[in-house]
């Protein structure tokens, strides 16, 4: 490694470390004074209250990894330009594609890092997190698996799949049963919504086992009597706020797990549609890291970061702000399957690296 490379891989090092620390504080700072009303008010301990925070400091960094890049190399390359050192290395011969090989090294290898970071560290801390945020609800009882089972009263009710975000329920089924724990009805639904505080459940069938044998009837009994319906509307006891808790969530899962996830829900003959953009998702966001270290050395060196720090920084938010917008708009026309769902999260990285491999050229 060239005297040259050396010294950029250890500013990189250096300013990387000094940006994470500083922005992962300033996102703990704002989540703090977000939440913890709602704690003091839940009485929650204040050593739990801690460990929450500390337990969000994973997925804080994964999500802002990508800027402390992005700032890292804009505050390098700005602060070479400033002192006059580019156009030094310039007038010495050297490319600023030279220059370029520890950003593009260092880009890729915290792309690696992150990817293996979110896979083993995020999920649990995410999990965690999650269950310390929700301890406060007591009821109903509940059983987090992957299909859901939730007993509320004298109700039980199984769930195959549930997407939080879009509050969609598919494959429900509800069992009714009486004072001695008798299975009195029972409802199958393809699919439920809840909405103004009632369930409206669509492509029912309905049993009612009120005479049989096993609920103290007689030998008369001929059996249940059923009942399709279309869209039944029914008023139940929880509400999806009480199967959000045992949802799985794809931050909750690593690569793995998600795909063994989506492929049981698609076998099963279940939209899956959210998963597989998330899928897709988990490879394609830390190579953004790789995207953004050329993309600021794009903007760096083409001289309009001269003016020294704060207009570093200030050139560094507005490509996040820009970044995040293209690719959260990208993931939700997967999600709505107006884009392929491998196709959805790739797209933003498309498009900046396009932009930057046109900026890279019109350096020379």
């Amino acid at each position: 490694m060239s005297i040259i490379h050396r010294y950029i891989t250890a500013a990189f090092v250096r300013y990387f470390s000094m940006v994470l620390v500083m922005v992962v504080a300033i996102y703990l700072s704002v989540d703090f004074l977000g939440r913890i009303d709602n704690f003091i008010e839940d009485q929650v301990p204040v050593g739990r209250i801690a460990f929450f925070f500390l337990l969000k400091i994973p997925l804080i960094v994964s999500q802002i990894t990508p800027v402390g890049v992005l700032l890292t190399v804009l505050i390098i390359f700005g602060l070479m330009n400033k002192n006059n050192e580019i156009i030094a290395l310039k007038s010495s011969g050297i490319s600023v594609f030279y220059l370029l090989v520890p950003v593009a090294a260092m880009g890729a290898l915290v792309s690696v890092i992150l990817f293996m970071f979110s896979e083993v560290v995020v999920p649990i801390s995410v999990s965690e997190a999650n269950q310390i945020a929700e301890a406060r609800d007591e009821t109903p009882r509940t059983v987090p698996r992957e299909n859901i089972w939730i007993r509320s009263g004298q109700n039980i009710v199984h769930v195959k799949y549930y997407r939080p975000a879009d509050e969609t329920f598919s494959g429900m089924t509800i069992y009714f049963l009486d004072g001695e724990f008798n299975l009195v009805r029972r409802i199958d639904a393809l699919s439920a919504r809840y909405h103004q505080g009632r369930w409206e459940l669509t492509g029912c069938m309905e049993q009612s086992f009120r005479g049989s044998e096993a609920n103290g009837g007689g030998p008369e009994f001929k059996g249940p009597q059923v009942r399709q319906y279309d869209q039944k509307q029914l008023n139940l006891a929880f509400s999806p706020e009480d199967f959000r808790r045992v949802a799985r969530d794809s931050g909750e899962m690593n690569f793995i797990a998600l795909g063994r996830y989506l492929q049981k829900a698609e076998s099963d003959g279940y939209d899956a549609t959210r998963y597989r953009v998330d899928y897709h998702a988990k490879t394609a966001f830390p190579l953004v890291c790789l995207v953004m270290s050329l993309m600021g050395a794009a903007v760096a060196l083409g001289g309009t970061t001269r003016d020294g720090m704060a207009v570093s920084f200030a050139y560094g938010i507005i490509i996040a702000f820009l970044y995040w917008s293209v690719y959260s708009f990208c993931l939700s026309l997967g999600y709505g399957g107006m884009l392929p769902a491998w196709l959805a999260p790739w797209c933003a990285n498309a498009m900046f690296g396009l932009a930057t491999a046109v900026m890279l050229l019109n350096l020379e």
